[in-house]
């Protein structure tokens, strides 16, 4: 079984008159059906996965409301898809991670701005920022400078956020500019309600077809000599209709003040964390009710210059709160004060960090300075008892602790497929030496944290092998390059393997198969089993990822000459493999594929099947692993191997003994890594495996007491 989202998709049904309770981006998934769309689409990725989660799951639903659905091998299809907007009067949605995401579609983004849309096209962006980004800190907002995209940056209210979509789809249809709705990872998670609406049927559907294609109109192409037309529409026609859209439908929010002679110009997604931080400074009470007049920028691009030049003069001062860098809407509203002669002073990064989220904590500091210069009559002094206060108590976790704690990165699931094979490699690396290693995006990036730290690079997403392309020439040794099935099918069938294949590169690529894109939420992709095959296999992993040879077939339909399939937990084999890839007299492409389903996923599919078993009485038998205390010398070479969360330490029971032993914690899944380690790097013979039997048959039980009798025994009195 898998990750279930029935009761979102109840939530997705409700009608005019009922009440939305849920998370951001559950409520921008309803809003969608609100709105009209027509189709969806997407890859996956938190912060917004939850989104395309749904409405793939929903496909019941979507069917009845005649709205497509497709799950979208990379995020350039995603923004492909949109082009059905630019002929049609359709509604399409598509939705990804971040700036890693809006990178890979620039292409597309690209050439479908350039001619514009006729029907409303919006793309959702989990604008993955911050202190809990996993990508880099880079911004979505110069993607919609440089194509002339309208970008949505709605106040966390689940009102206003189901409303930005509703009008989002509008002002793309308005200007005829495809619309970006960015998200933060607060905005997707934060909870609220809303009132809801009825669903809307698009009137061009999957069950109200078009009788005929649209005529031919070389005005809608992304192609010379149309496109520098396209590029005076953007000025002269598309951006002024947004500006006029977004003042006539009061897309951005004024909240008034009674200190009107100083004002705040605030990002939509930094609303909530700047009133929290007015109250830190008595300047905004528990409704949100602000002191200090606020321009709230729903729309961050395109400004409107009237409604910044009202807002601002008058005023002795103005503070822009635009989190990241560079300052795009500052360095703006700095150009069009300037143009109009207003001379308002204006503030910014001047008193708030370049970079980084712009936490409560952070904001707070900003305004102090801000308070102190133009608010003299305000009380700073709370805000900064607090901020010391803070800082104190920091500084006094730290003096308490005779020194830093330990680091906790992040690490591979227990039992995971993948350790054993990082374990593997390093084995094989104390043979062959050490090479380099390009790693890629994935649960596999696990490796480059100890225990392992293994991984030169990581360019992208099934980047891996085409990284290596300029290291191998220059390397004695051969060089690996890491992937998994999911990024295989995303970028590296084509960027990685066709590439190196064409120009007869002498590599190894190692392809992790788990049968998902596990890091993204375990989703399904082409080389995910059938569900046939997953109620046959249960808890037999092995025989389960080996029904589908999709990625096999592409490889050999490629050319591919050496390939090995070994499964992940076989760390011996896995090390033999390795080493005969590095060393074999072939020169060209080598492909290992690690096979090993995701443990997640087992584990969801093995766990209610084992329980009817037990509530059936029947007999199940579960592996268990775990270290003999007396023969652990304390060496510790199988956790540095391992680094498995439940292979840990615990004191020595010899009191003659000062080294701690290893230990195996409830927790493990009894994938047999930690014995396999052991056997492989010929390691003390300390693990041993045991079987726990649930329900067991009768000649089990009368052998089990007669044991149990014997070694009674023979112990000593």
């Amino acid at each position: 079984m898998e990750v279930s989202f029935r009761k979102e998709i109840e939530s997705l049904r409700l009608g005019a008159g009922d009440t939305f309770h849920g998370e951001g981006i559950l409520a921008i998934t309803k809003a969608l059906l609100q709105s009209g769309v027509a189709y969806v689409g997407g890859y996956q990725g938190a912060p917004v996965s939850h989104l395309l989660d749904v409405m793939v799951q929903a496909k019941g639903y979507m069917d009845e409301l005649g709205v497509h659905v497709e799950a979208c091998s990379n995020e350039a299809s995603a923004a492909a898809m949109l082009g059905a907007s630019i002929h049609y009067p359709l509604r399409g949605a598509v939705t990804w991670k971040s700036i890693v995401g809006t990178n890979v579609a620039a292409d597309a983004l690209s050439n479908l701005s350039s001619p514009g849309v006729t029907g409303g096209a919006l793309i959702v962006v989990g604008e993955d920022y911050g202190e809990g980004a996993s990508v880099i800190q880079e911004r979505t907002h110069a993607f919609a400078l440089k194509s002339s995209m309208c970008l949505l940056d709605p106040r966390p209210d689940l009102g206003v956020m189901a409303r930005m979509v509703e009008e989002g789809f509008r002002l793309s249809e308005a200007s005829n500019m495809p619309t970006i709705l960015e998200l933060r990872i607060r905005a997707c998670h934060v909870r609220g309600s809303f009132a809801t609406k009825d669903n809307i049927r698009p009137a061009v559907s999957t069950r109200s077809l078009m009788e005929s294609p649209a005529a031919f109109e070389y005005m809608k192409l992304a192609h010379p000599p149309v496109t520098f037309r396209h590029e005076k529409l953007k000025t002269e026609q598309r951006i002024p209709a947004a500006r006029k859209y977004i003042v006539e439908h009061t897309l951005n929010e004024l909240f008034e003040g009674e200190h009107r002679d100083v004002g705040i110009i605030v990002q939509g997604g930094l609303y909530n964390g700047l009133i929290r931080s007015l109250q830190q400074l008595g300047l905004a009470d528990a409704f949100g009710e602000s002191a200090i007049p606020m321009l709230c920028l729903n729309v961050t691009y395109p400004l409107v210059p009237e409604q910044v030049a009202d807002f601002c003069v008058g005023k002795r001062a103005v503070l822009v709160v635009e989190e990241g860098q560079p300052e795009f809407i500052e360095q703006e509203i700095a150009t069009l004060l300037r143009r109009r002669d207003i001379q308002t002073k204006l503030h910014g990064k001047d008193l708030l960090p370049s970079g980084g989220e712009y936490t409560v904590e952070v904001v707070t500091a900003g305004l102090v300075q801000f308070a102190d210069s133009y608010l003299p009559a305000a009380a700073t002094a709370p805000a900064r008892d607090w901020l010391a206060a803070n800082a104190q108590r920091r500084q006094a976790v730290a003096a308490a602790l005779d020194q830093p704690l330990p680091m906790r990165p992040p690490s591979f699931c227990i039992g995971c497929p993948e350790r054993p094979v990082f374990a593997a490699l390093k084995l094989a690396q104390q043979q062959i030496g050490n090479v380099h290693i390009a790693a890629d995006i994935g649960c596999h990036a696990f490796g480059t944290f100890e225990p392992f730290s293994m991984g030169h690079s990581i360019l992208g997403y099934g980047m891996s092998l085409a990284s290596r392309a300029g290291v191998s020439p220059m390397m004695q040794r051969r060089t690996l390059a890491v992937m998994g099935d999911g990024g295989f099918w995303h970028n590296g069938l084509l960027t990685g393997v066709q590439s190196a294949l064409f120009n007869g590169d002498d590599a190894v690529l190692l392809i992790f198969k788990n049968g998902y894109t596990s890091a993204t939420g375990t989703q399904e992709i082409l080389s995910t089993p059938n569900e046939d095959a997953k109620s046959r296999a249960r808890d037999k992993s092995r025989s389960l990822l080996h029904t589908n040879q999709t990625i096999e077939s592409a490889l050999k339909g490629l050319g591919l000459q050496w390939m090995r399939t070994v499964h992940t937990y076989e760390v011996e084999k896995m090390r033999a493999t390795l080493i005969d890839a590095f060393t074999s007299d072939f020169n060209g492409l080598k492909v290992i594929i690690a096979e090993g389903e995701c443990q997640l996923e087992r584990q969801r599919r093995i766990k209610p099947w084992i329980q009817s078993l037990l509530k059936k009485g029947k007999r199940v038998v579960r592996v268990k692993y775990g270290v003999d205390e007396d023969v652990c010398n304390g060496d510790h070479a199988c956790i540095r191997l391992s680094g498995c969360p439940t292979l840990t330490l615990k004191d020595n029971p010899d009191p003659l003994k000062v080294d701690p032993v290893a230990t195996v914690i409830d927790g493990c899944v009894g994938c047999g890594l930690c014995g396999a380690n052991a056997h492989a790097a010929t390691l003390c013979p300390s693990f041993y495996r045991a079987e726990v039997v649930q329900n067991p048959k009768w000649h089990e039980r009368l052998f089990h007491s007669f044991r149990s009798a014997v070694v009674r025994a023979l112990q000593p009195a």
